[in-house]
């Protein structure tokens, strides 16, 4: 009997675990709802904004060039890396952390690299490993432009003033609710066009005030958008990560629970039969 009162108390507890994390599933599937329309509405803009931006850039004459588009010789590193506050997503902080010490350890060996991390659980895991130079842990309470903007203002201040040669985002892109990517982008300074790009850029526009002027205005709020969509699509991908994760933890708890019953049955079932066969025994040796 004492194996059966285990198994009942397996029983519950998985049963208990499956309630919960069914409700998780369902409160993740929520808010991934709206965070996939958010990305998926600012994308195209996002997208035409920084295509738009890279035309105008190309065709400036030679030294016109914008502070945000000075190319140094890289010394100074700093890693954005973008995870979240909450664990039970899968493998979306993992990932990060991943790609985040590929990158310092192989294509930044031989730099100095500071870390800039957005989220509790990459700078969690990371501090073991490396210096944390910033941490903000809040910007996800409420992920709205008017935040990502100061954010965004801080590190192209301390481009400018040359405290970092180059500013490198490590995030998760958002694909579907099961599929996220880890993207690694050069946020600063601004990537020239490549050959084919520049076949392709806007040669034939008049432009009022002129030219520079109107790129100086574009580029941060360029440099902004950008940092905001990766954002974007790290906060959805954590949604889509949490949901496939308590879907899938949700199916083996059902798997275990529906296991342990079928043991329970068997050992109740086998204590009953022993039961019997000791009153029959009993009763044969009554009449013998």
């Amino acid at each position: 009997m004492a194996n059966l009162k285990e198994l009942r108390s397996r029983i519950s507890s998985v049963s208990s675990t499956m309630q919960i994390t069914s409700a998780m599933k369902m409160v993740s599937a929520a808010k991934l709802s709206k965070a996939q329309d958010a990305i998926t509405a600012m994308r195209p803009y996002a997208d035409k904004l920084t295509e738009l931006l890279q035309n105008l850039s190309a065709s400036l004459d030679e030294g016109a060039n914008s502070k945000f588009a000075e190319q140094r010789e890289v010394e100074n590193v700093l890693v954005v890396a973008i995870s979240s506050n909450r664990g039970l997503a899968g493998a979306f902080n993992s990932n990060i952390v991943k790609g985040t010490k590929n990158l310092i350890q192989n294509d930044l060996k031989d730099k100095k690299v500071s870390l800039f991390t957005l989220g509790k659980k990459a700078n969690d895991i990371l501090k073991k490993d490396f210096t944390i130079a910033k941490n903000d842990t809040a910007i996800f309470d409420h992920l709205e432009f008017d935040q990502v903007v100061l954010l965004a203002e801080e590190i192209m201040q301390d481009f400018i003033d040359k405290k970092y040669d180059r500013v490198i985002l490590v995030y998760n892109s958002f694909k579907n609710a099961a599929t996220q990517i880890v993207k690694t982008e050069q946020f600063l300074p601004i990537e020239p066009l490549n050959q084919e790009q520049e076949e392709n850029t806007l040669a034939d526009y008049k432009f009022e005030p002129n030219k520079t002027e109107i790129i100086e205005e574009l580029i941060p709020k360029s440099l902004k958008m950008q940092l905001f969509k990766a954002l974007r699509d790290s906060f959805a991908s954590e949604h889509g990560a949490r949901m496939t994760a308590m879907h899938k933890a949700t199916d083996n708890a059902t798997e275990l629970r529906d296991a342990l019953k079928l043991s329970y049955n068997k050992a109740r079932q086998a204590s009953i039969t022993n039961e019997i066969l000791e009153i029959v025994g009993g009763a044969e040796a009554l009449n013998g």
